[in-house]
């Protein structure tokens, strides 16, 4: 593929994604009843969608995707294989320009947030050789009379067979829902919120306290006081000092009122709001009110995350490049496009150990599997299944193992 193809660095692929202005397509931006208009930056500007966008494709980026071939004809053994050409490719360099952390959190940002993840395919025969990203936005796709679908990106046209296209929820074959328009009204809400917020505290000061005089003040009098108290008691430079008065002044200290209670909640309910459309837990974006950050608690909550938010798109990811990556003969083989997630369900220290003690004592893991699993080397004569023996009558003589055939 020439430079013209291969397009620019990652930064400008950023850059595309949410430009205001793309090349071909224009990014539609959706009315919502807040009345405020919703785009990538928009929705990005905010600190929840930003933490959940974050958070998956993060999490996308950080697992190793591994090419895995049956064992001995046993589809239930899997085993790396690191002979297929799509082995490096997906886990380490999928281009000259990306790493593998680089495409997959570009590509599960651009499925969070657009709906849709797209590569173009660079072959040397039938073999993929190279995933060149795409930004969504900037790509047309239609169907044409025959029923294929052809992709067009800069004024060059790829058959859908050049193209890598994972579609997220919804939608059809010709692309999922864009998360920021179906979510445009809770987003436009939030935007919405925060205006108010800045509004409410863009000078940094709030009134915490009200002065009555026992007195009318003329106009003059007034502006007077209160230049004075706001030169010195107003700002964060000032906070606690003392106010000294006399002359019959009294200092009446206030409570929240009930529209900044009201803002706060606003604000406290769009994160949640947020969330629910991404599908992760307010707690692991850092929003932890009514419920606790520690203990049995979050580690419950992040093997739900792990189930039920994330798990999903592994699958779909997973068949998306399992059907428009492996031939046909990969197929037949037994060969399978897998994210490693087992980094991510490991128990703590204790709850690790507990359980492969259970494994070797009842024999359904040998202590060099263990070994593997806590990246340790092999030692000998641990390839050998064993089972605690128990209630063996008094003097009786155990007997041995037999030796492991090296």
């Amino acid at each position: 593929m020439g430079e013209g193809r291969r397009g620019v660095s990652i930064l400008s692929y950023l850059r595309q994604w949410l430009s205001i202005q793309p090349a071909s397509r224009p990014i539609r931006r959706w009315e919502n009843p807040s009345g405020e208009r919703v785009g990538d930056e928009d929705a990005l500007a905010l600190s929840a969608a930003y933490a959940c966008v974050r958070l998956i494709a993060g999490t996308y980026a950080s697992l190793p995707v591994t090419v895995t071939s049956s064992s001995g004809g046993n589809d239930d053994v899997r085993v790396p294989a690191k002979e297929h050409p799509l082995y490096g490719l997906l886990q380490d360099s999928p281009n000259i320009e990306d790493t593998s952390y680089d495409f997959f959190e570009l590509g599960g940002a651009s499925l969070e947030l657009k709906g849709n993840m797209l590569a173009v395919k660079d072959r040397t025969g039938d073999r993929v050789t190279s995933l060149l990203p795409i930004p969504w936005d900037e790509t047309v796709v239609r169907r044409q009379s025959d029923g294929s679908l052809e992709y067009q990106w800069r004024g060059e046209t790829y058959p859908a067979e050049d193209v890598l296209h994972v579609r997220g929820f919804g939608g059809n074959a010709l692309g999922g829902l864009s998360t920021i328009q179906v979510a445009s009204a809770a987003f436009g809400l939030a935007k919405a919120t925060n205006k108010a917020a800045s509004s409410t505290f863009r000078n940094g000061i709030r009134s915490q306290v009200v002065l009555g005089a026992d007195r009318d003040l003329t106009t003059e009098q007034m502006e007077e006081t209160r230049s004075l108290v706001e030169e010195r008691y107003s700002g964060a430079v000032n906070s606690g000092r003392p106010l000294i008065l006399n002359g019959g002044w009294k200092a009446t200290p206030l409570t929240i009122n009930p529209e900044d209670a009201q803002l706060l909640e606003s604000r406290g309910f769009s994160v949640q709001e947020i969330c629910r459309f991404f599908g992760v837990p307010p707690i692991l974006v850092g929003h932890s009110e009514k419920q606790s950050a520690w203990g049995t608690g979050i580690e419950q909550i992040m093997l739900g995350f792990l189930k039920f938010t994330m798990r999903p798109r592994f699958v779909r990811m997973e068949q998306a490049l399992q059907k428009q990556l492996l031939t046909p003969a990969d197929r037949a083989k037994g060969i399978k496009i897998e994210f490693n997630v087992e980094g991510l369900l490991r128990a703590s220290s204790k709850e690790r150990a507990e359980f492969y003690a259970s494994a070797v004592q009842n024999g359904w893991m040998t202590r060099n599997e263990v070994r593997r699993k806590e990246n340790m080397p092999p030692i000998p004569g641990g390839d050998v299944a064993t089972v605690q023996m128990q209630e063996v009558p008094l003097g009786t003589t155990p007997v041995a193992a037999p030796p492991a055939n090296n």
